[in-house]
């Protein structure tokens, strides 16, 4: 049976909305992007991302969910933008915190441990530096920017309607179907226990040091991680911070953030710094991301920081309840008011 065409709006043009659109106009929907800033990802948080595939590192502090709908994300990612990095995964701690890294495998899954050796054959330039590590084969990693781009040209070849500087009030157009919310922090007002968690990051460039990987150097503190971009280019990432100030990247959070890759290998202390960063990742009480279904507004949103690893799937989530197919109930919440009225009282409480 022939599936019925729907003409569905998508508003927010980052992470989530881009797999939206992509995912429903391979469908064969009839979909309109719309993104209120004039140029494309000008606001977007994903702009910010680590941007890495690991389901099974991310588990560590995470609810079990997040690695299961990962593995399927990857595959997603793999099908759809061929530039995926697919190198895995390495996680490796200084003598001073090699305790962290029994924790961190007890925490995880599918994961190899390694020695120094074999440290130095996936990395040649740490040899060396450190003897105990974890390797996750079937992790990987985009560069947003270019992955932002590429999601847009997909889009628009399967016959998106894309337009800039158009904000929305969050009522379903008259003409549309659907409308699907994927506008992070600015679909607040539709969901009360929206909260921002600021995360702060820097881009640092140097031709001394050549990572393959995102690389974990953990720490009981601060959970660092160093992503290989092109152009010598490295993203080092994360800070965590339960606050939505929105006003730049903090002197200690620099320090930090520096520090942790000059641990990693003191040739970066030679690097030239691109840019510091802060944006605020749209979470919900559990940091679970959730696709919420109330009647033809399905708002996709929450997801703390797994929006490049979980938008491709949830993004399917709400194609296939658009479709009328069978569907996930932990992640998917058809709202007839019951889950807004108890996240309510939860938030006054």
């Amino acid at each position: 049976m022939e599936e019925a065409i729907s003409r569905i709006l998508v508003a927010g043009a980052g992470i989530a909305g881009l797999w939206q659109a992509v995912t429903l106009a391979r469908a064969g929907h009839k979909v309109r992007l719309i993104e209120r800033s004039q140029e494309p990802f000008a606001d977007a948080s994903s702009r910010l991302a680590g941007a890495m595939l690991a389901p099974y590192c991310e588990s560590e502090a995470a609810d079990p969910v997040i690695a299961e709908l990962g593995e399927d994300s990857v595959e997603l990612w793999r099908e759809i933008y061929p530039a995926t990095q697919l190198e895995g995964s390495l996680v490796v701690a200084t003598p001073r915190d090699l305790a962290e890294l029994p924790r961190f495998a007890r925490m995880t899954a599918n994961h190899q441990a390694v020695d120094g050796n074999r440290i130095a054959e996936l990395e040649p330039d740490l040899a060396g530096r450190f003897s105990k590590g974890l390797f996750y084969p079937t992790e990987g990693h985009v560069e947003p920017p270019a992955a932002l781009d590429a999601l847009l040209k997909i889009a628009l070849t399967h016959g998106v309607e894309f337009e800039t500087g158009v904000a929305w009030d969050g009522e379903r157009p008259q003409n549309d179907d659907f409308a699907v919310d994927c506008r992070g922090m600015g679909a607040r007002g539709a969901l009360s226990n929206l909260r921002g968690v600021r995360g702060e990051m820097a881009v640092i460039e140097t031709a001394e040091v050549s990572f393959s990987r995102p690389l974990r150097l953990l720490h009981p503190r601060m959970p660092f991680y160093i992503v290989p971009w092109s152009g010598n280019r490295f993203m080092l990432g994360a800070t965590l911070m339960e606050s939505e100030k929105h006003d730049g990247v903090t002197l200690r959070s620099a320090l930090d953030l520096l520090g942790m890759a000059y641990t990693l290998h003191p040739a970066f202390g030679e690097a030239r710094i691109v840019s510091f960063a802060a944006g605020l990742r749209p979470s919900l009480p559990d940091n679970i991301p959730r696709v919420i279904v109330r009647d033809r507004h399905i708002l996709v949103n929450g997801f703390y920081r797994h929006g490049f690893l979980l938008a491709p799937v949830l993004a399917r989530l709400a194609k296939d309840y658009i479709e009328g197919k069978e569907i996930r109930r932990d992640v998917l919440i058809e709202d007839h008011g019951e889950w807004r009225a108890a996240n309510d009282r939860s938030r006054n409480a």
